[in-house]
């Protein structure tokens, strides 16, 4: 791997753009190519610390990590406050996604309750979800992920006691039918509790299992404790469960062959044999293995680009950029 230190003046919301990355408060960009930025000086009501931005990169959802408030932006620009159900939102990861179905993007976040998706249309502001007979199931949505042709809605987040779970929704179908939201109909079938999951293709799934025992012991798990294995979601087939010999549990997908795990240090893992190709010890990219992250926080900011690969990692005042060799 290859690893770069970006001069960075602090940047607090930091998503990628294309090639670039931008800190959506000061609008500054920062990267091999990026261009000076704009003179600016402005302040929002609230201290932001993450930001996603739409694929075609006109819209970003400025948010608290571990808070219920958020910010949408248009062109860099204020379109209105977005706010989370409090119920325990100090101690999970915010959902939030963008989704842009037939030329009209959405916001996918939990307004109303922590249980419950819905789709927020980013220029009218209806909630095109919001039917009386919804009554979701009680699990906490977090860390959503939207998969790479944008069919699909992964979401990592838990139940009690707590257990870290993975669901997937299709998008058109749930537009479609609401009610398809409230209980996902693409659940990884496998007892173990999944720490982290990522799109590998827009018909498969990484998994990681964390170290916990599995819930039913009296079943054999296709994904065993402290095991990655590919899920294709559509055929609901599996691919040969990997030992990893390392400590992970925050994946990113780099191809169908390879990805990156930020778990305690950076490392690329062969998803062919689970062998550990390249790691860097000597940089500390935190200890999220869950979307759980109140009593280890603060928890660094590192955003994943799909299209080159490329990790970057907030640590301090610092960009760490992360490439593959």
């Amino acid at each position: 791997m290859r690893h770069q230190t970006l001069a960075t003046d602090n940047p607090q919301t930091i998503a990628w753009v294309g090639n670039e990355i931008i800190d959506w408060v000061s609008l500054r960009k920062y990267g091999p190519a990026a261009a000076e930025p704009p003179q600016i000086s402005r302040k929002l009501a609230l201290a932001f610390d993450r930001a996603i931005t739409s694929a075609d990169g006109q819209y970003a959802f400025l948010y608290q990590v571990l808070g219920t408030k958020g910010v949408l932006l248009r062109n860099g620009e204020p379109i209105r406050e977005i706010n989370r159900d409090e119920y325990l939102a100090t101690g999970y990861e915010y959902p939030a996604a963008f989704a842009t179905v037939d030329g009209v993007t959405y916001l996918v976040h939990c307004p109303l309750e922590y249980c419950r998706i819905d789709f927020e249309n980013v220029e009218t502001g209806e909630l095109v979800t919001n039917i009386p007979s919804r009554q979701p199931m009680d699990r906490f949505h977090s860390r959503f992920e939207v998969s790479p042709e944008g069919g699909y809605l992964l979401s990592k987040g838990w139940l009690w006691h707590p257990w870290d779970m993975v669901e997937l929704f299709d998008i058109r179908a749930c537009l479609a039918n609401p009610l398809l939201l409230d209980e996902s109909e693409l659940s990884a079938p496998t007892n173990s509790e999944l720490c982290s999951a990522g799109f590998i293709s827009e018909t498969q799934v990484l998994l990681g299992a964390s170290t916990e025992e599995v819930m039913d012991d009296e079943e054999p798990s296709v994904v065993p404790p402290g095991h990655l294995a590919v899920w294709n979601f559509i055929a609901n087939e599996f691919s040969q469960p990997l030992k990893v010999l390392a400590p992970f549990g925050n994946l990113f997908p780099i191809d169908a062959h390879r990805a990156w795990d930020l778990y305690q240090y950076p490392k690329i893992i062969n998803l062919d044999t689970g062998e550990v190709m390249d790691q860097l010890e000597t940089l500390n990219t935190g200890r999220q293995c869950s979307s759980i992250i109140r009593s280890i926080a603060p928890v660094p900011a590192i955003i994943f680009n799909r299209q080159t690969g490329q990790v970057a990692v907030k640590i301090g005042a610092n960009l760490e950029l992360l490439s593959v060799a």
